[in-house]
């Protein structure tokens, strides 16, 4: 049985440059060649896989193409390893990611292991980001944002929405309850000691349900919303939140919901990078990485 045909470097280079730039003739200059010939190494990889490794016209990855950018990546950086040369001694693809606190602890670490076994010559350097007011510890290569944006001076995609309901803990739903399953009056509210956090404001709640009442101005607050849900698993009353990131609490039991009812949340987790920071392969292999994961 012959062996499997692998396809031409010159192919696989050509792949990973358009790729990582989404551009025809920034992987020419790259390469060294004329835009003609990109486009047909690239049609000659995609007619010998049979896959079709593009979703669109700007050059975005395709399900197939994403997964098998992946292994070129990999085949690449073992080809340019020169045998006696100490692998510690290469440059290593430093990534400098800023992230807001309850997103990174439940959304992206739990997911980051598929990240590490993709691209395991990217280092990773996380720092904490301060969700709404758009602020850092140190300069990043790529942020997550919490908001409604856009943002000015960036571009960006947005990666998460959610839809917001009432939490609280049962001990605290058997003390200040019942509320019939709704919390959707303003008689269920009275009767209830709000949490509040501007992630989360109790207006977007009230607006959906019809009760004319103002955002509250009193009772325990939080700007983490990982702070906010422990805070109401502790019984201090109840909190609006999002079920993505509350789904740990919800599935304990921590924290049981008090509606059926789900309302979109205004606010939205962007990510966000200075125009020309993708012609680091490393950054364009998370932002492609990041928003599969998350599609």
């Amino acid at each position: 049985m012959a062996p499997p045909r692998i396809p031409p470097i010159h192919c696989l280079q050509a792949f990973e440059a358009l790729a990582r730039l989404r551009s025809v003739s920034g992987a020419a200059d790259e390469l060294s060649v004329t835009p003609s010939a990109v486009s047909h190494r690239i049609r000659q990889l995609e007619s010998q896989l049979g896959l079709r490794l593009f979703a669109r016209q700007d050059f975005s990855l395709s399900p197939d193409g994403a997964a098998y950018l992946a292994q070129v990546r990999l085949g690449l950086q073992a080809l340019a390893q020169v045998p006696g040369r100490d692998a510690a001694a290469l440059p290593v693809a430093r990534l400098r990611l800023a992230v807001t606190p309850t997103f990174s602890r439940q959304i992206l670490l739990p997911r980051l292991a598929a990240f590490r076994r993709a691209y395991p010559d990217v280092e990773l350097v996380m720092q904490v980001a301060i969700p709404l007011a758009d602020l850092k510890a140190e300069e990043a290569d790529l942020e997550i944002r919490f908001g409604t944006g856009p943002y000015p001076g960036v571009e960006q995609v947005r990666v998460l929405s959610d839809t917001v309901f009432p939490v609280c803990s049962p001990e605290y739903e058997a003390e200040a309850g019942p509320f019939d399953g709704r919390f959707e009056t303003a008689a269920d509210v009275a009767r209830a000691r709000l949490i509040r956090s501007p992630l989360v404001p109790w207006g977007v709640w009230f607006q959906a349900c019809g009760i004319a009442l103002p955002e509250p101005r009193e009772g325990a607050q939080f700007n983490d919303v990982g702070l906010m849900l422990d805070a109401a698993a502790a019984g201090f009353g109840v909190a609006l939140t999002r079920p993505k990131l509350a789904a740990d609490w919800l599935d304990s039991g921590r924290l049981v919901r008090l509606s059926p009812r789900e309302v979109p949340s205004p606010f939205h987790h962007f990510l966000c990078w200075k125009p020309g920071m993708l012609a680091r392969w490393e950054c364009q292999a998370f932002v492609d990485w990041l928003t599969r994961s998350l599609a």
